[in-house]
């Protein structure tokens, strides 16, 4: 990938689509990746696993009625508890995503029951049984010729500073740099950038309002309702600078792809070419006027 256009992707989540339980309304496939098709995207994550299909041929023919490529796909995995169910479930995650011709899996060490709305602390004991993990789905989806990458998240086992430095330090995971989590697990992009350009390998671009950021790390508000209360903003539009940010990643030699996720979670479907289309169309427009000012970058 050249054009850094065309290392732009797009994410279900930006239209309300959501592994959470109780998440919001969940708009169909073909609406979502008809609407991402419309705006010009080339690539897609995958959402929620079946979201796009039950099966990998599903999954391929999905993609293919709408021109669109598999990025990657996000797969949250109880790392410091896992079962053998757990990770019998995250390789045929990563079956569908490799045989869907995926580059990218995107890890996340969740919480027991999958929701994002409180704080996991791990005991030493537990960090070692998260690492031992870690390693085992590193090695499942090089297996399957997928590149794995860690995603601090809000309400999972890494979120805070702290525990992105003790990832940083005892593992050799890849990263997926995403710029609303981070800052509201109180680190700085240019921070994680600066201190392990190197490792980042897929990068999910979101602005923030810091003002709800801030009641969302100090627990003031749950993460979904923040969501709702626009805690993520078009690019362009809240308190990060992403312009820097890119222009950061560029500098090192960032070469990957640029996701535009804005988490949304929809109350109601709204009526058709209105609701989530628009924010992102907005994000797309600004992230393209950013590559046209990068020096030395491809158009």
């Amino acid at each position: 990938m050249t054009n850094f256009a065309d290392r732009i992707g797009g994410a279900p989540i930006s239209w309300g689509v959501c592994e959470a339980p109780g998440w919001g309304v969940e708009l169909p496939a073909e609406r979502v990746l008809a609407e991402m098709a419309q705006l010009g995207f080339r690539a897609t994550e995958l959402g929620p696993t079946g979201y796009l299909g039950a099966a990998p041929a599903d999954v391929r023919e999905t993609l293919r009625a709408n021109d669109l490529l598999l990025i990657g796909g996000f797969l949250p995995v109880p790392m410091h508890v896992a079962t053998d169910a757990d990770l019998d479930e995250a390789a045929a995650a990563m079956d569908t995503l490799a045989a869907g011709g995926s580059e990218v899996v995107v890890l996340a060490a969740r919480s027991t029951d999958g929701s994002y709305d409180r704080k996991v602390r791990l005991t030493d004991a537990e960090w070692d049984a998260l690492f031992a993990t870690l390693d085992r789905l590193q090695a499942m989806a090089r297996e399957r010729g997928l590149t794995p990458t860690l995603h601090p998240h809000v309400g999972t086992a890494v979120e805070d500073r702290a525990s992105v430095l003790r990832l940083v330090e005892r593992s050799d995971i890849l990263l997926c740099l995403d710029t609303g989590h981070l800052l509201i697990g109180g680190m700085q992009p240019a921070e994680l950038i600066g201190l392990a350009a190197d490792r980042i390998a897929h990068v999910h671009l979101k602005d923030v309002n810091a003002r709800v950021a801030a009641a969302v790390a100090a627990g003031e508000t749950s993460y979904l309702a923040a969501v709702r209360a626009g805690l993520y903003t078009p690019l362009g539009d809240g308190d990060l600078d992403i312009a820097a940010i890119v222009g950061d990643l560029e500098a090192a030699g960032y070469g990957g792809w640029y996701v535009l996720e804005q988490d949304a979670a929809l109350s109601a479907p709204p009526e058709a070419g209105a609701g989530p289309v628009h924010d992102v169309r907005r994000s797309l427009d600004f992230l393209v006027a950013v590559g046209g000012e990068l020096p030395g970058v491809a158009r």
